[in-house]
């Protein structure tokens, strides 16, 4: 089979196609024929070897992803039963591959007929939406900042935002011309991230100050919002695309504001009903056309380096997906 992997760090063009053996699927695991793989950002940092401590990855390294096929074989402890059955799973290594290997426990369901691209945002792009907001605790008619709202799971989160009840959704995005996407989705007010006076831009339009901030930047963006909550306002922090962790400062929570730390492996373990029922959501509101997720290039396996030049540039509106 081919699949794609890294043997040092530096531009996408370090993504190597190369002949591998079928993997076999190890206890309590399947083996995915795949469809579609869903490219996460989080690789590109990987990639370039600038992701924080202690989330290095050593080289040689294969790639994240969320896979959509059907499962071939099972390992030893997984139901036989599952195979033949179409799925989506997040694949934690080798995912950019024609076959992948998963967990049997956290397989997706694909509904019949649901396209196997927007099928990638079940496993991990769509719970992390839902899963931050509700995190957030977002009340009827708050006020809600989505950062890196053109996104794979940013424009997810737009729509969920406006669904849950929120009274604005301001989207934050790094150009003037995403602005009409995230508007299209159900923004009421789209800022540009990248201007030096993006946070001005946030009072004028929520001058109360801002009920729940979601963001997975991180640095000075995760500082700024901070400032911009309200009394009693939460900002739910889940990434740190930046590169940069750096540090809350304590002073900056005194004015009755909250910090929530969200991730979404750790709420598996921690609360798997929940997350499960999170999964269950986010597929039945794409099944009654709630939820669109758009899905920005579809590019074969061989084309690699080019999904991960997309991400690094930070243009991609929705998914950018594979098709081994």
């Amino acid at each position: 089979m081919r699949r794609v992997r890294y043997h040092e760090y530096g531009a996408p063009d370090v993504l190597t196609v190369e002949e591998a053996d079928v993997p076999a699927p190890g206890p309590g695991e399947v083996l995915i024929r795949a469809e579609a793989v869903g490219a996460n950002y989080v690789d590109t940092m990987f990639r370039a070897g600038t992701s924080p401590e202690p989330f290095t990855r050593p080289v040689p390294a294969g790639l994240t992803g969320d896979v959509v096929g059907t499962v071939e074989a099972v390992g030893p402890g997984a139901d036989p039963a599952l195979v033949g059955r179409r799925v989506a799973a997040l694949v934690a290594e080798d995912a950019f591959a024609q076959y992948a290997v998963a967990e049997a426990a956290w397989l997706v369901p694909v509904p019949e007929g649901l396209d196997a691209a927007v099928a990638t945002v079940l496993p991990l792009a769509g719970p992390v939406a839902l899963g931050t907001l509700r995190a957030g605790r977002p009340a009827a008619g708050e006020t809600v900042l989505i950062h890196a709202a053109g996104g794979g799971t940013g424009h997810l989160a737009v729509q969920l935002a406006r669904a849950l009840g929120a009274g604005t959704v301001i989207a934050s995005v790094g150009s003037a011309d995403r602005f009409g996407f995230v508007k299209e989705l159900g923004a009421d007010v789209a800022v540009d991230n990248s201007r030096p006076d993006w946070a001005e831009q946030v009072r004028a339009a929520a001058p109360g100050g801002v009920d729940v901030a979601l963001d997975s930047l991180g640095g000075s963006v995760l500082r700024e919002s901070l400032d911009l909550l309200a009394p009693f306002g939460r900002i739910v922090v889940y990434g740190a695309a930046t590169g940069e962790l750096g540090a809350v400062p304590v002073t900056a929570l005194f004015p009755l504001r909250e910090v929530i730390g969200f991730a979404l492996l750790r709420l598996r373990a921690a609360a798997p009903e929940r997350a499960r029922a999170d999964i269950a959501e986010i597929t039945r509101r794409i099944e009654d056309g709630t939820l669109r997720p758009a899905v920005h290039a579809r590019l074969p396996l061989t084309e690699a380096a080019q999904a991960h030049r997309i991400l690094d540039s930070h243009g991609h509106l929705g998914r950018v997906v594979l098709l081994p």
